[in-house]
């Protein structure tokens, strides 16, 4: 009887430090959400002011100089649209250059000389910068980009981001006003947000990040992160001594770099207004290895920096934010501890003695889970989309709660695993005009799709018996649960071998020998 008593007790203190944590994190958005409102448009206002007054007043040989990098691995649906988007940017003559970090192995290599070349033969100043192994992956090739480059900002741009052609003129003046500031951040667009109702989901959630959680942090004085792309970096800032530079030791390098460049006394700031188009991953494999590297990434961040941010001498609300951006990917984790803890809840607690405490902890599951939407639907309303990204969050809950597995189990792997394999993204190429296939796919979990759709069966199991003993609200979540992992699972369970792809150059290029055209060239699948 005691060993019961201990068991049920040990399933409610667990029950209530996962609803607990969950509320913490949807407090937090509840916060966020404020700081950003109370300096939204008077931010806004005075960057756009600045930026007209500098472009008016500055004269162009006055400018800074960039150099754009464009981090390139097996791209080759986007490789050379992302490269000559970066060369139509406008800047002052002689001030801009271009890296293409170029570590591919397969056709994408052609394709890239086959651009780069045109564009030089119209005056622009491009280089392809190739390593013999691909050390330390992105970080590695934008470490030795940089050691090549000549001007004292660097902008760097991922392969599926299409930048304007005002972008560096709009981003420049920011970093041109403050020599402290290490890094100006822009907002991520999307170049394919109504290709489906992922794409959809994904830009909502994006824009969340973008539009309330990025601002609300940079200009309250909190420290904020460089997102890896569509932003401007002053060269001094990542080379101080006391920063360290470029380093592989985490999966996310920029959030990394970003926080050792704060705690070394540089700031970062973000422009909502300074917008880049980006695309989003198109199938659920895609997603979910994008997730995997950010989520396993963040926490190794966190593993690494925490003790360090907690022994600096900046404020404790600068702390207390930082632990919570950096180990906000462990909400996933939290969500998939409640989901198996609905069916021993029922079974072997009596609820009558514990009621209050059975009560508190679904309180704040219905209190956090109500702060997204909020967030979510806000942000869009910020951005001039109205309250549109209400109608989406429904899909949002739905991915957010399939996700949580591949996401929890990834933050598991962040806590012991140091560093890794740099796994990225498949690209497809797709517009909100032209819905595009990858020839790559995705690195996957042969046996995860299964794990989804068993654990949306016991959830959807218990959503049944929770109806029948009339707890009709708690019984909500576990049909989103349900719905959720079933989705997810099926969405990523295994397809039949599609033939290898091919690019085949329909303009011939006379710089490009035959047998080394990319229909002759070996294709790779990442």
């Amino acid at each position: 009887m005691a060993v019961n008593r201990v068991f049920d007790y040990c399933i409610l203190i667990l029950f209530l430090v996962s609803t607990g944590a969950l509320a913490v994190y949807g407090i937090h958005l509840y916060v966020l959400l404020y700081l950003f409102r109370r300096r939204n448009r008077g931010k806004c206002l005075e960057q756009r002011e600045f930026v007209e007054h500098y472009l008016r007043t500055v004269p162009p040989e006055e400018w800074l100089g960039v150099t754009s990098q464009i981090p390139i691995y097996n791209e080759a649906e986007v490789a050379a649209r992302v490269i000559r988007a970066v060369a139509a940017m406008e800047y002052p003559a002689g001030k801009h250059s271009i890296q293409v970090l170029d570590d591919s192995t397969d056709e994408t290599r052609f394709l890239v000389d086959r651009t780069v070349r045109r564009l030089r033969r119209q005056g622009v100043d491009i280089e392809v910068i190739r390593r013999e192994k691909r050390t330390g992956f992105k970080a590695g090739a934008l470490r030795e980009g940089l050691a090549k480059s000549r001007h004292p900002l660097v902008a760097v741009f991922d392969a599926d981001f299409v930048p304007p052609p005002d972008f560096l003129k709009r981003a420049t003046p920011l970093l041109a006003r403050d020599e402290r500031l290490a890094c100006i951040q822009g907002r991520w667009s999307h170049l394919n947000a109504n290709e489906s109702w992922l794409t959809n989901a994904q830009s909502v959630g994006i824009d969340g990040h973008f539009a309330v959680e990025q601002g609300a942090r940079a200009w309250n004085n909190l420290l904020m992160n460089f997102n890896g792309t569509a932003g401007v970096w002053r060269k001094a800032a990542i080379e101080d001594p006391a920063v360290g530079g470029w380093s592989a030791d985490t999966l996310t390098e920029d959030l990394d770099l970003s926080y050792r460049a704060q705690l070394a006394g540089w700031r970062i700031d973000y422009c909502l207004d300074l917008a880049c188009p980006a695309e989003l991953p198109n199938t659920v494999n895609a997603l979910k290895a994008q997730q995997r590297r950010w989520a396993t990434g963040s926490i190794q961040t966190a593993v690494k920096l925490l003790p360090r941010i907690w022994r600096s001498r900046i404020t404790l609300a600068q702390k207390l934010e930082a632990t919570l951006h950096l180990t906000h990917y462990s909400v996933s984790f939290w969500m998939v501890v409640l989901a198996l803890l609905a069916r021993p809840m029922l079974l072997a607690m009596d609820p009558l003695p514990v009621f209050s405490c059975f009560l508190f902890g679904w309180f704040m599951v219905i209190f956090s889970s109500l702060a997204p939407p909020l967030v979510y639907g806000y942000a869009r309303y910020s951005l001039g989309g109205g309250w549109t990204g209400l109608t989406t969050v429904p899909a949002l809950m739905v991915l957010g709660t399939g996700m949580s597995i591949n996401n929890g189990l990834a933050v598991l792997r962040g806590l012991f695993q140091r560093g890794g394999e740099f796994v990225r993204t498949p690209k497809s190429g797709s517009t909100q005009s032209a819905s595009m296939a990858s020839r790559y796919k995705a690195r996957r979990n042969r046996s995860m799709w299964f794990i989804e759709m068993l654990l949306g069966a016991y959830c959807l199991a218990n959503f049944a018996i929770y109806l029948t003993v009339d707890h009709m609200v708690f019984s909500l979540f576990l049909g989103i649960y349900a719905v959720g992992y079933l989705a997810i699972g099926w969405m990523s369970r295994p397809e039949a071998n599609l033939p290898r792809r091919v690019v085949v150059l329909t303009e011939p290029d006379p710089d490009v020998p035959a047998v080394l055209t990319p229909a002759s060239s070996p294709v790779l699948t990442g």
